[in-house]
Formats: C-alpha cells, sequence, structure tokens
C-alpha cells in the first residue's frame, strides 16, 4: 500500500512539476494514457488518479472529446503546499512575490491583532524561542530563515483562527521565499531583527493595536528590501534549496 501511494506521489509531482513549468501549456491537452503510462513507467489506474489529484488542484480539467486539459494559473489553488513547491522548484518570479507581499498586509496584521488577544502563554513563549533563534544567528552565524519562520507561524497559530491556520500551511513556503531574499540585503537580518521584537513586545503587552502597527512595519521593510534585491537583477534563491545560513558578525 506504501508503496502505491508513492507511486501516486511521484506521478502527481513529475506532471504537476511539468504543468507549473510550463512543459504543458495553458490550454494544451496533456499526452494520452498510454503515452503518460510509458513515459512514467506506470499503470494506468495511477496515471488517472493523478489527474484526479490534479483536478483538485485546479491544474487541469476533463471532458469527453477534449481528454485531460492545462488551465491557466488563475484556476490554480494557490493555497495548495504542492502547488506553492512546483512553483518554487521552477522558479519565483517578481510578479509572484509582489502578490505574496500583498497577501501579507491583508493576512498578518489582523492575524497579529487577533494574537495580540488570544495567544496563550505557550504560544508566547514559542514565539520567544523562535525570536532568541533569529537573534543568534544575527549574532553569530547560523540559520536566520528557519527562526524567523517559525516566528512567524507561532503569530498565526496564536490568533486561534482555523481558516488562518490552514492557510499558513501554504503561506510558510511562501514567506520562506520572502525571508530568504530579505537576507540577500546586507544587514538585512540584523536591520529587522528589533522590528520584529516590537511585534513581540506588543503581543507581550496584549496591545492589538501596537502589535498591528509593527507588522505594518515590519512587512514594508521586507518589501523594500524585495523591490531592492529585484532591482539589482540578482538571481531568486529556490526553495529546493536549504535555507541560507548567515555568517557570523
Amino acid at each position: 500500500m506504501a508503496t502505491m501511494k508513492n507511486v501516486h506521489g511521484n506521478t502527481v509531482d513529475h506532471i504537476g512539476e511539468a504543468i507549473v513549468a510550463g512543459r504543458y501549456a495553458a490550454g494544451m491537452s496533456m499526452p494520452p494514457e498510454p503515452v503518460l503510462c510509458e513515459k512514467l513507467g506506470v499503470s494506468r489506474t495511477v496515471v488517472r488518479e493523478a489527474v484526479k489529484s490534479l483536478i483538485a488542484k485546479g491544474l487541469v480539467t476533463t471532458g469527453p472529446k477534449v481528454g485531460t486539459r492545462v488551465l491557466t494559473e488563475e484556476h490554480w489553488n494557490w493555497f495548495d503546499p504542492d502547488v506553492i513547491a512546483w512553483k518554487a522548484k521552477a522558479g519565483i518570479t517578481p510578479e509572484f512575490l509582489r502578490d505574496l507581499l500583498e497577501l501579507r498586509r491583508l493576512v498578518e496584521p489582523a492575524a497579529v491583532r487577533m494574537a495580540a488577544e488570544r495567544a496563550t502563554a505557550e504560544e508566547i513563549a514559542g514565539i520567544e524561542d523562535a525570536y532568541a533563534g533569529m537573534k543568534r544567528a544575527v549574532e553569530g552565524g547560523g540559520d536566520y530563515v528557519t527562526y524567523d519562520l517559525r516566528f512567524h507561524q507561532g503569530l498565526l497559530r496564536a490568533a486561534h483562527n482555523r481558516m488562518l491556520v490552514q492557510m499558513s500551511k501554504a503561506l510558510s513556503a511562501l514567506l520562506r521565499t520572502s525571508f530568504e531574499i530579505s537576507t540577500i540585503r546586507k544587514d538585512g537580518p540584523k536591520r529587522s531583527l528589533p522590528l520584529h521584537r516590537a511585534v513581540l513586545d506588543a503581543v507581550i503587552a496584549r496591545n492589538p493595536a501596537k502589535a498591528e502597527k509593527a507588522i505594518l512595519v515590519l512587512i514594508d521593510g521586507a518589501h523594500e528590501d524585495i523591490e531592492l534585491v529585484l532591482g539589482s537583477r540578482r538571481r531568486l534563491p529556490k526553495l529546493s534549496n536549504p535555507a541560507k545560513q548567515l555568517k557570523a558578525a
């Protein structure tokens, strides 16, 4: 059963990556089942089940006489972690990053307001631990991005909203991209550290308005960092690579 599951997952990944990377263009029909079976070395049953998964993710549609047809990006489920992972592997575009920043500005301030009202002592301790990890990385080198991600995930969870928790699963992959780009800019993490502290202090103080204001300053700072990196035409990081490590100061 486990082997069958792996075969199914690998088939979904293979076809999904090909669609997101543009190897199967929007509007075109997928190769017929026998061709996919031969190419991927799997049975028709596996291909059919994989296509069902891709339909659920909004990547393809099926119909009589047209077979399986690739849909345009606006139909894709951008809150599906698989779709995000395939996009990251294919390469993040500037337009995609700007969409992410707009989404952050809509979602995170509201989430942080709720976190300031609802976070438990245990959740605040977890966010403080994440901040401490960021501080260690800035001062002594190491994995800043992972702790930055934990910090923001902790805030989203502390909002105690089921929809936000579900959204955070996809947002995590997107946020990691944003954080990695911010670390490309010289002293980016060092400058953002006090901005994170301001958010944390406002949550600890149970001050929703102050927490919202602090996260907006933090997001706008990340926006500025990303625009500068995009303007420099540097190659954007891929999520398939390990998180960038900071060097000791």
